[in-house]
Order: C-alpha cells, then sequence, then structure tokens
C-alpha cells in the first residue's frame, strides 16, 4: 500500500509540474531554480559532485549577512550592497558554485580578467536575480532529499547570451598559458576541439556538457547577435553584460593579464631585424664578381717577375755532408742499425699496453674548455643528466583508412594506422622487455632503469615515463575494449576507444573524457601525453589520421661509475634485440624505425670493426704496389735478383713502426687515441715515408758506382743527395702538425699530435733502419743472390750501367717537353688560374656541418630512424635556458624579471622567450619556455585552493600578487613535492622538482626553464638554432643583470643535449683557418731555410699549397663534401702531402744549373717528377680507391672521395702546374752551385792536362838523345799563377752569365 501510494503521489506531483515547466514566466526579478536538490542521477563517474537545483520558479531572495559576504567573495560582479542586493541562489550553491570555479582558476587564475569574466558567466546562470529572463529550464528529474521528500531538480536548460559577452569572454581566455607545458589552458576546456580550434560557442558548449567530469548538469548555451530574437522564448532577454578585456583590470584590484596570455596587453615589439643579405655587388653574386676579376688580372698579366736572387750554397754543403757521412757509417753497421732500430721502436710501441681509444663523440669533437662542455657540465653536475631516449616509430603502409562516424564528434577521418588491432599489439610489444642482470642479481625490468618524475624513489612500472598512444587508456587493455550506449541529442549510440582517443589527442590534460566511459586521458604515470609525442605525420591536428605511432622509453642516464648504468645499457641491448625479432617475425603488421640511446655509438663501433678488412685490403695494394715498382727489371733473368720486394716490404715496416712508436709515445704520457687517428694517420706517414723510399731508391738506381768507390760509400753518397729534400719534406710536415695542435678541438690536436711524431720517427727510421736495410739488399744485389732465395745465385752478372727504368725517360723525352712547350705553357697557367679563381668562389659556398646520419654505415637500421624522425615528428628536442648562481628570486623584482603572469616584466625570461617563438622561422622556437615561477605564484594563490597550509593559517594568509621573501623560501620546497591532481594542476613534482637547485642556505644556485624548438633535421639547422638560442639568452641575461642585488657574474644559456655535437660549426671556419695557416707557415720557413733563405722558392712552393688546398674546398663543394672537424682534419693532411708534391720539384728546380728556367724546370720534371709520381700518386691512389668499398659512410665520403680530391689535385698541381709556374717565376741559377761545379770541371780539366804534360814527358825523354837540349818545364808557381787565372776567368764569366 505504501509503495502504491509513494508512486501515486510521484505522478500526480509530475503532471502537477508539467503545465508549470511549460507556462513558466520570464520576468525580471524571478528565479528558474533555487536551492540544492542532490545529486543527478543522470550523470556519474564526475570528478565533483553533481549537485544539481531544485526547479523554483519565484522570486529573487534578498541577501544578507553571511550569505551576502559569501555572494561577495564569489560573485562581485552582482553584489550591490547589503540590503539592496538579490539573488537566485543559496548559500549552500554558493558554496558549491566555489568549488566547481576553483578548479577552473587553477588554471585561469594567471589572467585575472579570464577568471573574473569565467566566473561572471556562471554566477549570471546561477544567481542572478533576473535568471528566468536568462535562462530556460529544459529538463526535470525526479531527486530524492536527504530528508526523504522527492523534489523536482533541474538537470538541464537552455542559458541565452549574446554574442558581444560571449566573445569578448572568449578572447580574454584563449591566449592564457599553462606554464607547465607552454600550451594554452583553454585547450583542456574546449573538449575535442583542443585550442587550435576552439570558438566560443564550442567553448561553451565544453562547459555545458555533464559528460565532461565537471559540469552537473547540461547547459545549451545559445549565443544570439544583439537584436536577433530568433528562437528566443517571450520574455527571455540574452544576457548582454560586459565582459572584461584581457588587458584590463578587475573590479576587485587584479591586474590586466601578462604580454603571454593576452595579446592586448604586449608592448610594441619590432619585428626581429631580417637575415643578413648574401654578399653582392653590383647586383650579382659578391664573391662571384671578385673571382671573375681575379681572374682577368691573373690572366692579363703574365709577364716575368724578376727580383734579386741571394742564394747561398752552405746549407746545401752542410745538409749533403752530414747524411753523406751518416749514411756510410749506417750502411757500414746495418746489422747493428737495424738491432738498435726495433729496440728504440719497441721501447715506444709498448705503451700501446696502457693506450685509450676515445669513441664518445662529446670528447672526440667538443673542447674541454668550450663554451658548450662548460654548459653541459654545469647542467648535468646541478641537474640530472638529459635522460637516456629509446624510440620506435611504427607506421602500417598500405592499410586503407576510413571515416569514424562518432556520436559526439561527428564524422571523423582514421587513417588504417589507427586501429584497434594495431594499439593492442604495440601495447604487447611495449610491456615485452625483461632480461636478467648480473649487476642487480636478479631479473631487471624498465622500473629498475626507467625515469620515473613522479616516484623517482621506488617507482613500480606504472611509475615509468613510457610515452606512446596506449597510455591514453593507461596501458589497459580493458579500456581499449571498453565501450558503451550513449545518448546525445536524442540519439543512442555505442561510444568506444576511438570517441575516447578522439577526446584525449585533442585534450590531453584532462582526467575524464566527455564520453560515458569516463576514462581519464592521463599516463598511468601521473603526467600527460601530449599528441606530438604519440603520434606522428598528421596536418592540420587531425590527429586521428596520423601516419605513425611513437613510442618512446626514457631512462635514467646513471654515470657510468654506476652499476645501474649497465643495467640500463642491457635493457638497451634487450630492448633493441626484442625490436628487431619483432621487426623479423613475419606476422608483425608494423613497418618500424627504432633506435636506443647506445645506438650511434654501437653503429660506429660495428662499422669500424667492418671495415677493418677494406684497410687491411688498402695497406696491401699499397704494399704489392711499392713492392713491383721498386724492382729493376733489365733482365729476365736477373729478376728474382733486381725486385724490390723486401726493400717495400722494410718501407711498409718503418712506416708501421713509425705509428706505433708515435702511438706508444703519447699513450705513455696518456693523450687518447682515436678512431679517426688510427685510420687517417698511417695513410698520412704511408704517403710520406713512400715518397722518401721511392727518391731514394730510385736514386741508387740510376747512380752509378764510381771507380774505386765501396758499396757503403755510395749509398752514403746517394743519401746525400737526396736526403736533403727528404729532411725538407718531412720537417715541414713534422712542425706543420705539431702547430696544429694548438687546435681547440680534441680530435684535430690529438691528429696533429700523432701525426707529427709519426712523420718524425718515420723520417729518422728511413735514415737508420731503412738505409741498414737497403745496405744489406744491394750486398745481396751485388752477390746476385735471389731476393726470396737468398742461397740461390744466377749467373748473369749485374750492368754497371745506370737503371733510369720506364718513367724517366718518358718523362724526359715526351712528357716534360710537351708541358713545357710555350703555347702548353699558357694553357695550363689560363686552366690553373682558372681553376683557382673558381675554387675561390665555391669555398664561399661550401656548406658546414655534418649530419648524424653520415655517421651511420649503409645498411643501418639508424638511418631508417632518422629518415621517419625528419618525416614524422612535428616538435623538436627541448631546449633549457638555465640561470647560473646571483640572482635573486624571491625578491618581487626578481620574480617579475622572470614570470609571465599578472604584473610580471613585459620583458621578462619568460616573455622574451614567448616573443622568440613568434618568429620560429628566425628563433627555431616551436613552444615556450615552462615557468616554475609562474606556477609558483599560481599555486600559493588562495583562489587556486592549491596550498592547503597556506589557506589554512589564517596567520600566513596573504592579499598580495606575490609572496614575501619569507613566503617565497618557506612553501618552495612544499610546492616542489606537491603531486599534481585534479584539485591542484599547478602542483611542481614531476614538472619542476628537479628545476631548481638551492644550496645549504636555500639560495637558488641554478634553475631552469623549458622550450621546445622547432623540427631540425640538418647540422645547418642545428647550428643556426643554437645561435640563436645563445643571442637571445645573452639578451635575457643583460636584462636580469639590472635587477637590483643580481651578481655581475650571472648568466643566462641554453642547453640542449645536441650542442656540444654543434657548438663546432660555429667557430670551425676560424678554427680551420687558424690550423691551416699554422700548417703553411712551417713550410715556408723551413723551405726558405734548407734552401738557403731562397724566398722566391719558398713564396712559389707556399702558393702552389695553398691553390691545392683552396681547390680542395672548392671541389668539396661540387662533390656535396661538408666542410666539418673531419674534413678538417683531411684538409691538415691535404697540407702535408702537398708538400710531398711541390717541396721536392721546387729544391731539384732551385738546384739545377741549366742555362734556361724552361731547361731546369724540364730537368726537375723529369728526375724528380718521376719519383714523385711513383713514389707520392701511386702509392696512395690504389689504397684510396679500394675505400671506394667501404660501409661507412664517413669513410666513402671524407677518406675515399677526400683523398682522392687531394692526391688527384696534388698530383695535377705538383707535376702540371708547378714546373709551368718554375718556368716563369721560378728563381734564377744558384750561382753557388753554379760555380762549385764550374771549380769541380776546371780541376778535373786541369788535372788532366798536368797527366797529360807528365806522360808527354817520359816518353820524349826516352825517344830522344841525352846531349838534346829540351825545353824547361813550367815553374810550380808558373802553374799556380795560370790555376789562379783561370778561376778567376770563370768567376767573372760566372757573374756575367
Amino acid at each position: 500500500f505504501k509503495v502504491s501510494l509513494s508512486s501515486k503521489l510521484a505522478t500526480l506531483s509530475l503532471l502537477l509540474h508539467l503545465p508549470v515547466l511549460s507556462e513558466a514566466l520570464h520576468e525580471p526579478g524571478y528565479c528558474a531554480f533555487y536551492e540544492e536538490c542532490g545529486l543527478n542521477p543522470s550523470v556519474g563517474g564526475t570528478l565533483i559532485p553533481p549537485i544539481v537545483p531544485c526547479l523554483n520558479y519565484s522570486q529573487a531572495r534578498p541577501i544578507l549577512g553571511d550569505h551576502y559576504k559569501k555572494l561577495q567573495q564569489v560573485c562581485p560582479m552582482l553584489a550591490q550592497g547589503e540590503g539592496n542586493t538579490f539573488a537566485c541562489c543559496s548559500i549552500k550553491q554558493l558554496n558549491s558554485l566555489e568549488t566547481s570555479l576553483t578548479l577552473s582558476k587553477a588554471v585561469l587564475i594567471r589572467c585575472p580578467s579570464c577568471a573574473d569574466n569565467f566566473a561572471h558567466l556562471h554566477c549570471i546562470t546561477t544567481c542572478s536575480p533576473n535568471q528566468s529572463q536568462i535562462v530556460k529550464v529544459t529538463k526535470v528529474m525526479n531527486v530524492t532529499q536527504l530528508v526523504g521528500n522527492p523534489k523536482e531538480a533541474v538537470v538541464g536548460y537552455q542559458a541565452f547570451l549574446t554574442t558581444n559577452f560571449a566573445d569578448a569572454s572568449f578572447q580574454s581566455c584563449k591566449n592564457v598559458r599553462i606554464p607547465a607545458t607552454g600550451g594554452f589552458a583553454i585547450a583542456t576546456m574546449c573538449g575535442r576541439y583542443g585550442a587550435k580550434l576552439c570558438t566560443p560557442q564550442r567553448w561553451f558548449d565544453f562547459q555545458g556538457d555533464s559528460s565532461n567530469g565537471l559540469a552537473p548538469l547540461d547547459i545549451d548555451f545559445q549565443l544570439m547577435k544583439e537584436g536577433d530574437t530568433t528562437g528566443v522564448p517571450e520574455g527571455v532577454i540574452p544576457y548582454n553584460g560586459r565582459a572584461l578585456g584581457c588587458n584590463e583590470t578587475t573590479p576587485s584590484g587584479g591586474e590586466a593579464c601578462s604580454c603571454q596570455d593576452c595579446q592586448e596587453s604586449c608592448p610594441s615589439v619590432p619585428p626581429p631585424e631580417p637575415p643578413t643579405p648574401p654578399f653582392t655587388l653590383l647586383g650579382i653574386d659578391g664573391y662571384l664578381l671578385i673571382s671573375i676579376i681575379l681572374l682577368c688580372l691573373l690572366a692579363i698579366h703574365p709577364s716575368e717577375v724578376t727580383c734579386a736572387d741571394k742564394n747561398s750554397l752552405a746549407a746545401q754543403a752542410f745538409l749533403s755532408s752530414l747524411f753523406r757521412a751518416w749514411g756510410t757509417v749506417m750502411a757500414t753497421y746495418p746489422l747493428m742499425v737495424l738491432l738498435l732500430s726495433a729496440v728504440i721502436v719497441a721501447v715506444f710501441a709498448a705503451g700501446l699496453k696502457s693506450i685509450e681509444l676515445t669513441t664518445d663523440p662529446v670528447e672526440l669533437w667538443s673542447a674541454p674548455n668550450s663554451r658548450a662542455r662548460q654548459e653541459k657540465e654545469f647542467h648535468d653536475t646541478h641537474f640530472d643528466p638529459f635522460f637516456r631516449t629509446n624510440q620506435l616509430i611504427l607506421t602500417a603502409p598500405g592499410r586503407e583508412g576510413y571515416i569514424y562516424d562518432s556520436l559526439l564528434f561527428g564524422p571523423q577521418n582514421f587513417s588504417g594506422l589507427v586501429s584497434k588491432d594495431l594499439i593492442i599489439e604495440l601495447l604487447e610489444l611495449q610491456t615485452r622487455i625483461q632480461f636478467w642482470s648480473e649487476d642487480l642479481n636478479r631479473t631487471a625490468s624498465l622500473k629498475d632503469v626507467c625515469f620515473a618524475p613522479l616516484n623517482p624513489s621506488n617507482p613500480s612500472l606504472t611509475d615509468c615515463a613510457v610515452n606512446s598512444l596506449p597510455q591514453y587508456f593507461q596501458n589497459s587493455l580493458d579500456n581499449i575494449n571498453a565501450k558503451v550506449n550513449m545518448t546525445e541529442l536524442g540519439v543512442t549510440k555505442e561510444v568506444d576507444w576511438r570517441d575516447h582517443l578522439i577526446y584525449c589527442l585533442n585534450s590531453p590534460l584532462s582526467f575524464k573524457d566527455i564520453t560515458d566511459l569516463g576514462m581519464s586521458c592521463m599516463a598511468d604515470y601521473g603526467a600527460p601525453v601530449f599528441s606530438f609525442l604519440a603520434v606522428g605525420g598528421y596536418s592540420n591536428d587531425d590527429f586521428t589520421n596520423a601516419e605513425a605511432f611513437i613510442m618512446t622509453f626514457s631512462l635514467n642516464n646513471y654515470a657510468r661509475s654506476n652499476p645501474k648504468f649497465n643495467v640500463a645499457m642491457q635493457w638497451e641491448s634487450e630492448f633493441l634485440k626484442i625490436v628487431q625479432d619483432y621487426q623479423k617475425n613475419p606476422a608483425a603488421n608494423f613497418t618500424f624505425a627504432y633506435m636506443a640511446e647506445r645506438s650511434l655509438e654501437d653503429e660506429i663501433n660495428r662499422t669500424t670493426a667492418e671495415d677493418i678488412p677494406i684497410f687491411m685490403i688498402s695497406y696491401a695494394v699499397i704494399f704489392v704496389y711499392i713492392a713491383v715498382a721498386l724492382g729493376e727489371y733489365s733482365s729476365c733473368k736477373r729478376i728474382l735478383v733486381d725486385s724490390k720486394f723486401l726493400v717495400g716490404l722494410g718501407g711498409i715496416l718503418v712506416v708501421g713502426c713509425s705509428v706505433l712508436s708515435s702511438m706508444g709515445f703519447y699513450s705513455w704520457i696518456g693523450i687518447p687515441s682515436s678512431l679517426v687517428i688510427l685510420q687517417v694517420v698511417p695513410f698520412l706517414v704511408l704517403a710520406v715515408g713512400a715518397d722518401n723510399i721511392f727518391i731514394f731508391v730510385l736514386e741508387y738506381q740510376r747512380d752509378v758506382r764510381r771507380p774505386g768507390e765501396k758499396r757503403e760509400e755510395q749509398i752514403g753518397r746517394v743519401l746525400g743527395n737526396v736526403a736533403p729534400s727528404m729532411l725538407l719534406c718531412s720537417l715541414s710536415e713534422s712542425v706543420c702538425f705539431f702547430l696544429g695542435a694548438l687546435s681547440t678541438m680534441p680530435a684535430v690536436k690529438s691528429f696533429a699530435l700523432y701525426a707529427a711524431l709519426a712523420v718524425l720517427m718515420d723520417f729518422v727510421l728511413q735514415m737508420t733502419a731503412f738505409v741498414a736495410l737497403m745496405s744489406l739488399d744491394a750486398r745481396r744485389q751485388d752477390s746476385n743472390r735471389c731476393e726470396l732465395l737468398c742461397c740461390v745465385k744466377v749467373g748473369k752478372e749485374r750492368s754497371n750501367k745506370p737503371n733510369e727504368g720506364f718513367l724517366l725517360p718518358f718523362m724526359r723525352k715526351f712528357y716534360a717537353p710537351v708541358l713545357l712547350h710555350r703555347f702548353t705553357r699558357v694553357i695550363v697557367m689560363l686552366v690553373f688560374i682558372i681553376m683557382l679563381c673558381g675554387s675561390l668562389y665555391l669555398m664561399f659556398n661550401v656548406t658546414v656541418g655534418l649530419d648524424q646520419e653520415l655517421a651511420m654505415p649503409k645498411g643501418s637500421y639508424m638511418l631508417d630512424y632518422f629518415q621517419y624522425l625528419y618525416k614524422y615528428f612535428e616538435v623538436g628536442a627541448p631546449v633549457y635556458f638555465v640561470t647560473k648562481k646571483g640572482f635573486n628570486f624571491t625578491s618581487v623584482e626578481g620574480m617579475n624579471a622572470v614570470c609571465s603572469s599578472v604584473g610580471c616584466d613585459q620583458f621578462s625570461l619568460a616573455q622574451k622567450i614567448q616573443y622568440a617563438t613568434n618568429y620560429p622561422e628566425r628563433s627555431y622556437l616551436g613552444i615556450p619556455a615552462n615557468s616554475w615561477v609562474d606556477d609558483f605564484i599560481d599555486w600559493l594563490n588562495p583562489g587556486s585552493k592549491c596550498c592547503r597550509l597556506y589557506t589554512l593559517e589564517n596567520d600566513t594568509f596573504f592579499t598580495e600578487a606575490l609572496p614575501t621573501v619569507e613566503q617565497f623560501n618557506r612553501f618552495l620546497p612544499d610546492f616542489l613535492g606537491n603531486r599534481p591532481d585534479l584539485q591542484c594542476s599547478k602542483g611542481g613534482l614531476g614538472a619542476y622538482d628537479k628545476a631548481v637547485v638551492r644550496d645549504e642556505g636555500g639560495e637558488i644556485i641554478a634553475s631552469r626553464f623549458m622550450a621546445y624548438h622547432t623540427p631540425l633535421t640538418n647540422s645547418q639547422e642545428f647550428t643556426a638554432a643554437l645561435l640563436m638560442a645563445r643571442e637571445l639568452a645573452d639578451n635575457i641575461t643583460k636584462g636580469m643583470r639590472k635587477i637590483p642585488g643580481t651578481s655581475p657574474d650571472f648568466e643566462v644559456f641554453p642547453y640542449t643535449v645536441t650542442n656540444v655535437f654543434y657548438e663546432q660549426y660555429l667557430t670551425i671556419v676560424p678554427e680551420g683557418l687558424f690550423s691551416i695557416s699554422l700548417c703553411l707557415l712551417p713550410t715556408f720557413v723551413v723551405c726558405c731555410l734548407l734552401l738557403g733563405l731562397d724566398l722566391r722558392s719558398g713564396l712559389l712552393n707556399l702558393l702552389t699549397i695553398i691553390m691545392i688546398v683552396v681547390d680542395t674546398v672548392g671541389v668539396m663543394t661540387l662533390w656535396g663534401i661538408d666542410y666539418n672537424a673531419v674534413a678538417l682534419i683531411n684538409l691538415v693532411t691535404a697540407v702535408g702531402i702537398s708538400v710531398e708534391f711541390v717541396s721536392h720539384m721546387t729544391r731539384s728546380f732551385a738546384l739545377s744549373i741549366k742555362p734556361t728556367h724552361v731547361e731546369r724546370a724540364k730537368e726537375a720534371t723529369a728526375n724528380m717528377g718521376s719519383a714523385v709520381f711513383a713514389g707520392v700518386a701511386m702509392t696512395n691512389l690504389p689504397g684510396i680507391l679500394v675505400l671506394a668499398f667501404a660501409k661507412a659512410q664517413l669513410i666513402q665520403i671524407f677518406f675515399f672521395r677526400l683523398n682522392l680530391v687531394i692526391t688527384l689535385l696534388g698530383m695535377a698541381h705538383g707535376l702540371i702546374f708547378l714546373p709551368v709556374l718554375l718556368s716563369y717565376f721560378g728563381p734564377g741559377v744558384n750561382k753557388a752551385v753554379l760555380l762549385q761545379e764550374q771549380l769541380k770541371a776546371n780541376s778535373k780539366a786541369n788535372d788532366e792536362l798536368r797527366m797529360r804534360n807528365h806522360v808527354k814527358q817520359v816518353y820524349d825523354n826516352l825517344s830522344y838523345e841525352e846531349n838534346e837540349v829540351k825545353g824547361d818545364p813550367p815553374s810550380p808557381s808558373d802553374a799556380s799563377r795560370s790555376s789562379e787565372f783561370t778561376e778567376k776567368q770563370w768567376e767573372d764569366k760566372i757573374d756575367h752569365f
């Protein structure tokens, strides 16, 4: 009976209410609802209790006492003075409204006018005394109150607003930022549309949607243009109150919003200056015009240059006699010399037991005292090192997309990738990685090494920062499979994972979606996953049409001494293994690219190991060539006797021993080596060493032993002839490299040191061990013994004629005459001048940098990763703006100079970064910096309800905009330890707890503000981004130093993990000019000194080497070889190899006594050119060509291509251009050498004359009678006078010549 009666009463109540709902009046001074009725039965799973009002058409109530105070606190715009204020809300409703507004104010309080407008809107619809004229109730339900009496509760109504009020409210809020993320607050309040697509109507619709977890009932906001009454019920007047502009102060005293949150508040900031235009003259490329003018000047004036020749024979005579004596001694005691040489090499090489091989790219290419290294050290010391990144980028090409008709969001494009089965497959892949760890002595998983920002002390697997699309479902298979029927606007439809995903991709900061699924968008570790970290390859924020999933595992970057570092390395190895096995699985649905933090170093080391056989083959080819080319092949019967296999092997061993000695010595003294040294130095020393070997051996073969001369004396004499030239080149190169060690770049510095000592040791061993080896080989050859079978003799004797081989006669008879023909010389000069001018132009257009994919071998999985990275990522690397000690953050001036919220300096740190993001194409900044100062200030604000302790202790309650020094220091640790949640999203744990470093006294000694770069795809963009970030940081530093109390040495600097690699490109051009200039200087000085202060020869030598270097850089531009540290090492090497091509020829020309320049050039070309061609060019080329088959792109580009260019250009300049240049501008005949030769010839003629006279006298004495009168022989004094007279005549003739 009671149930029946209750049912009847409820039905009667509903019937009585229906006329009221349909016939309700809209009159001024009347309410449509009043007081709280209870919880909305149609809404569940909300973030706050969905308390709804009771339907109550009645007059507005007067507001008095505590009720008025609460109204004045929550809705001050409705307060008209106590006794004169009426409203349609009870004090309970005001308390509920305050709770609801607090959640929104937590993100909007940065802009007081926005927060005021937001409160204004809900105060009008909830409490306005003319409520019935603004709202129309559309849906009611029976709600049982606590006392048991059922009442009609309003669960839906329409609210009528003018577009003027709605648009102004929206405009005041649309640019309000969330400092922790750099995004817009409106993005969390506009549902699926996000900040970019949000409009006033969409913003209001989201606020009135009860499924958003915050709204207790459904509100249908009707935005009407002023004067438009279409569809407006009779008596309803759309609310047209005045919304504050974001640049206005609030009636309660709130300041205008800051520039970062309100464009209207921004000062007039001039746009950045346009980039420096390219250098032009008369409207064309300036470098091209200068090159053309230089070409004309050089081509028009080819006239011979003459200057006074000041020559000296002293240096040549001294060096020749010294090396002659030295060579004789070495050849006399060959076994002892070889033994002593082996002992010395062994002592040096013993240092290899403690060799250090540097593979860390930071240690190789960034100087320890460079700015980037110091900044990295500061950052890693005060903050944790940047976490280790392990990443997959997955695609599913070939799968067709589709259109999903969503109940809430309408038709949505879904790519074939964004499908349920692939999301589940991605989730399964994510949870696979476990392994046994020896360091932990147990099974290890991700939780042992992961970066867990919200629970770093004792993380579980769900605390690990894994950013991926399944995180929108909290990595839960149940959440992915969840679905529910939902009714919207009378339409019932199933909603599932797709609706949740659409919402979360557009509102990643939401704790609850707007579907009936009611799931959170936050990751299981408690932080948001921004869309650009979960998907890629989309356009116009069409996230569900993305072409790629992105999965990122972040690991702690432990120190190498920490046992967990090995665990992290093991985890990464297991990660790579599992991913590679998965990739090989034919059932896998993904095509993907991947990388681990260790991948770069692993791949470089793997490539080096794989290319070692290529280098071995290269050296083998060079050895075979040397062994064959050094042999004498005058007779088939003596081929085994006259071959020089062992001499060639000895020459290679000398090069190897010099390299080992150099490496061992520097290992003794603690200077580390590198893979670059292992690859380049042997080639360099081989080029130098082979050239000297060929010059020495060929000179010996072309020489004839003089009568009565011993074999050892002949070797000494030959060495005396060629050793000064060998010394000239070796000393020039060694001094060159020692000076190159002044470079600040570690790789260049260590290379220069190793190369300098190796070249020096190579010369020393050639003067000792190789001379001894030559003596032994000459002894064997004189005994007609076979080379490899020393016990076997051949019957055919060795010819005593000089063996010129094939190359010397060819160059003497054909090459030199053709090259130095008068027409050929003009053509050669013109061609090489054109080459020089063209290369000068190209040199100014060479690309500076080294793209990281070039460090990978062909076929490496990292190449696929880089390709996917550049194609699919929508944001670049994070960049931190780091502050050092010396700035007072606790003062009002200090906070204002940093923050970007209300009352902050318009040119504060955060504001300047914000201005820079307005010009991303210039600043390379895409997302503004987060600011712990702003969020700390908002966290302290009583309106945000974040600082519970602060608001409860009345004695510390404050009304000022900024905290005092004492309040700042007291509550900062609480803020940094507060975990963000729905009630307070401003908590600093995770976002800022490691961004602020304080000393024991509480002073902030370091802090950082994180922004994001735009996507950077090549080294030029990385370098430009670094430069612009430094310019911005310098500007910020200057501004903050003006704040009272700031230390003069206070500094702000930008830090990105890539800075240490790309900083070198800011200075590599002047660094390269400095290094190459230091190398060129000794080539000039040593050449002048060893040629007897022959300035002209030194200058011509220097000019030719400079031309080789310039032409090399020009060809680099044409062949796509970038200029970087590796190229610089090769250019320094080019100077050394060029010395070999040039200096021998210059010295040979300077010492020639032929009467004309052309004849002297022919002689030098034939005699020395043939040795240089055989020793340098033909030694390098075969080995270089083998390197074309290397897998490493670095080796192919910088060792094959660049070394090939250097060798070919060196050969062209040394054997073609230099002889022609010397024929025009070479020094005159060395008079001292000519005089010496003539005196020798005269002395020899006198000796022969005296011999003939003596023979004649004896004959006469035997032929005539004893009594025959004989003529008196000439007296000694007369002979002496005759000799003196003859010598004087020769001197006069020489002077006249």
